[in-house]
């Protein structure tokens, strides 16, 4: 039986912050044996109507192309492959004003393709869509991220921790950021 929706958007809400950024093995796999094939369906553009559905469903739809790869792929090239088709859907959704209809702690993943992207205007979106969020349940600012992102692209014009996966040459400026602690995705 196909994943639904629903289902995706409440496995991700119960999963919580904790689970969402956190590099976890079990977390991973419940990611690669609950929604594997919803992802690769998704990716196939078998879900382009869940975009125009409702919010929930559009919902479901980044997080299946934005967020299970990078738990299902870890540290692989296809972990990155289904971000262009993530942002596809993102802008449509926002048109549609889905993340308005969204409870605030999963707004951002209608906003998390634009961070993900190496285009310096993807981070100025990424970046005023955060700052409209509001504070973290911690008090910290929903934008931080969204703003270490973007002084990443605007020092590199790319992610250098990505460059292993996507066999690219890391410069000397890069490794050096990423030997001194620099943001490893």
């Amino acid at each position: 039986m196909p994943v639904t929706a629903q289902e995706v958007v409440a496995f991700w809400r119960d999963a919580g912050p904790a689970r969402w950024f956190d590099r976890s093995d079990h977390f991973d796999q419940q990611c690669r044996s609950g929604f594997l094939e919803a992802h690769h369906a998704a990716a196939r553009r078998e879900h382009d109507d869940w975009v125009e559905r409702d919010a929930e469903s559009a919902l479901a739809l980044l997080i299946l192309l934005d967020q299970i790869p990078r738990n299902v792929f870890r540290d692989s090239a296809h972990s990155y492959a289904t971000d262009p088709l993530a942002r596809h859907y993102a802008r449509r959704a926002l048109e549609l004003g889905h993340d308005q209809r969204i409870e605030p702690a999963l707004r951002p993943f209608f906003y998390l393709p634009f961070e993900h992207s190496e285009a310096i205007d993807d981070q100025h979106r990424s970046v005023e869509l955060h700052r409209a969020l509001p504070a973290n349940d911690d008090g910290t600012d929903a934008a931080q991220w969204a703003v270490k992102h973007l002084q990443i692209i605007e020092r590199f014009g790319r992610f250098p921790h990505r460059n292993a996966a996507l066999g690219r040459q890391t410069t000397a400026e890069e490794q050096a950021y990423l030997d001194d602690g620099g943001f490893k995705g």
